[in-house]
C-alpha cells in the first residue's frame, strides 16, 4: 500500500512542479514584461512613421547602400535592409585565426579601406561573436560620415548630431564600449531626407 501512496505522492509533486515551472512562472514573467517593459518584451521593434515594424534595434541589419552607415561584417545573414524579419540565427564563422579564408576576407576588407585612404577600423573588419551586432563604434561611424554625406547630398554637419543622439553608452555605465545603433541612425537619416523634401 505504501508503494502506491509514494507513487501517487511523486506524481502529484511532479504535476505541481510542472504547473509552477511550465505555466505559472512563464505567465508571471510574461505579465511583468508586458506590463513594465512592453517594448523590450516584444523584441525592441522599431516602427516607421506608418506604424509598420522595420526591424529590431537589438539585431543587426544588412545595410549595403552608400546612403547608409554600414555595420559589422557577419558570418550569418542579417535582416536585409530595414525589413521586420530578423535573420533568425546567431553565431560566428568559427574560423580559426590561421584559417586562409578568414585571412583573405580580412585582408580584402582592409585593402578596401586603404584604397579609400582610410585607416581600417576593427569593428568594420572583424565580425562579432553573435554575428548580429546592431552597433558600431563611434570611430567606425565617423569614418563613414563623408561617404554617407556625399551619397545623400548633405553636409557632414547634418549627420554628426544624429550620431551623438543614437550613441548608446556603456551598460550600467561601466561594461563594454559606447556604440552607435545603426537602425535608429539610418532611419533618422531617412526621416531627415523626407523632411527636407517636404520643406
Amino acid at each position: 500500500m505504501s508503494i502506491f501512496r509514494e507513487t501517487f505522492k511523486a506524481i502529484r509533486m511532479t504535476l505541481v512542479i510542472w504547473l509552477l515551472t511550465a505555466i505559472v512562472y512563464p505567465l508571471f514573467i510574461l505579465l511583468v514584461g508586458q506590463s513594465f517593459f512592453p517594448v523590450s518584451a516584444n523584441g525592441s521593434m522599431m516602427l516607421n512613421i506608418n506604424d509598420q515594424p522595420i526591424g529590431s534595434t537589438l539585431i543587426g541589419q544588412g545595410f549595403i547602400s552608400d546612403r547608409y552607415f554600414h555595420g559589422r561584417p557577419s558570418a550569418v545573414r542579417y535582416s536585409q535592409g530595414r525589413k521586420a524579419q530578423p535573420g533568425g540565427i546567431s553565431g560566428g564563422s568559427n574560423l580559426a585565426p590561421t584559417n586562409p579564408e578568414l585571412k583573405e576576407r580580412i585582408l580584402k576588407q582592409a585593402e578596401e579601406f586603404q584604397n579609400e585612404n582610410k585607416q581600417p577600423v576593427a569593428d568594420l573588419i572583424y565580425t562579432s561573436g553573435s554575428g548580429l551586432d546592431p552597433h558600431i563604434s563611434l570611430k567606425a561611424a565617423r569614418q563613414q560620415i563623408e561617404r554617407v554625406a556625399q551619397a545623400r547630398g548633405i553636409k557632414e554637419d547634418d549627420i554628426i548630431p544624429l550620431i551623438s543622439k543614437y550613441l548608446d553608452g556603456r551598460f550600467l555605465g561601466i561594461f563594454g564600449e559606447p556604440g552607435v545603433n545603426l537602425l535608429r541612425l539610418n532611419y533618422a537619416l531617412d526621416l531627415q531626407d523626407i523632411n527636407r523634401q517636404q520643406n
